[in-house]
């Protein structure tokens, strides 16, 4: 991925205030983002604060959960979007790919909450009636100046009035996501994909080895912050995170996610099993790491696909 350097970061005198609104999200405890600044045109500073301790993003092999950078720049989307392009609240932003990695030295426990801080450059903007449409985000990330990782999204903004058509009658309207669901379905073992509490796994069994269905609890205070009509992109990061680690097997021992490549091709609906499917590649990666590609099947077509890239980082 390529990233523009920047000459000189944001002042934190110069910070400005993260509306609560401009990230979608209804917990206000759920809000990672801290300030955002504008360094230059198309440019943007975001800086964000990562509990040591979180209710389902908990720490790996000692080290923030990598997720945690995916939820940080998941938010930084509809913060720049709302504040530094004018998007309307109310505006469907998804995804269309996004890719990141993290460097797990960096990734260390402290002794308390860690910042970090997100260089931001823009490009390939697309605008439909003088609105944005798309943007492509390249992202460098560090740690008290120090290098924590990369990331490349691209993703599209929709007007209300677009999205219902886009969606057709699988649009439904606020607070009512919850129509006609699939019924909730038995989790795997969560030691198998590395979770602690059953209700923190987004995968049940499926008769092929190496397959599951999407586990979809529409309940969970994390993944289901806010009704939606479709799964949300950060529960198809977590399904291919603990697929992931499923797939390597109790042999695998402790591994630690540094990379994800993700394109998402259609929306997951609620009402219709989803089949999430993994395999180890061919190495392709330096000793003591392994690639798995995750894919996610609906209605006989591929909505998502992941390669994640597991680590077995030194203690």
């Amino acid at each position: 991925m390529t990233l523009v350097s920047y000459a000189q970061t944001a002042p934190t005198a110069q910070l400005r205030h993260v509306p609560q609104e401009y990230v979608h999200k209804r917990v206000s405890a759920e809000v990672l983002l801290t300030g955002w600044a504008p360094v230059g045109e198309d440019r943007v500073t975001v800086t964000a604060r990562w509990p040591r301790g979180h209710a389902f993003y908990a720490p790996v092999t000692g080290r923030h959960d990598p997720m945690l950078l995916a939820e940080t720049l998941r938010q930084s989307i509809p913060l720049i979007s709302h504040a530094l392009y004018d998007v309307p609240l109310g505006h469907h932003l998804i995804w269309q790919h996004f890719t990141f990695e993290v460097a797990p030295d960096a990734m260390g426990l402290g002794v308390g909450p860690m910042d970090v801080e997100l260089r931001i450059t823009c490009g390939d903007i697309a605008r439909r009636g003088g609105r944005l449409a798309a943007l492509t985000m390249d992202i460098e990330i560090l740690r008290d100046g120090r290098h924590l990782g990369t990331a490349h999204t691209r993703f599209s903004s929709h007007a209300p009035a677009i999205y219902r058509r886009l969606r057709g009658d699988r649009c439904t309207p606020p607070g009512d996501a919850t129509a006609a669901p699939l019924s909730l379905s038995p989790a795997v073992p969560p030691a198998l994909v590395g979770r602690e509490h059953a209700a923190d796994v987004v995968l049940s069994p499926a008769p092929l080895p190496h397959q599951w269905q999407l586990r979809v609890d529409q309940t969970h205070p994390i993944l289901f912050d806010h009704p939606v009509d479709h799964a949300p992109g950060m529960l198809l990061l977590e399904a291919a995170r603990q697929a992931a680690h499923a797939v390597q097997g109790p042999q695998g021992g402790d591994v630690f996610p540094v990379r994800f490549e993700s394109a998402f091709f259609r929306y997951v609906e609620f009402d219709a099993p989803c089949l999430i499917t993994a395999h180890v590649e061919p190495a392709a990666y330096p000793e003591g790491h392994l690639s798995v590609s995750v894919t996610a099947l609906q209605e006989g077509n591929e909505a998502f696909s992941c390669r994640v890239t597991l680590a077995h980082p030194a203690p």
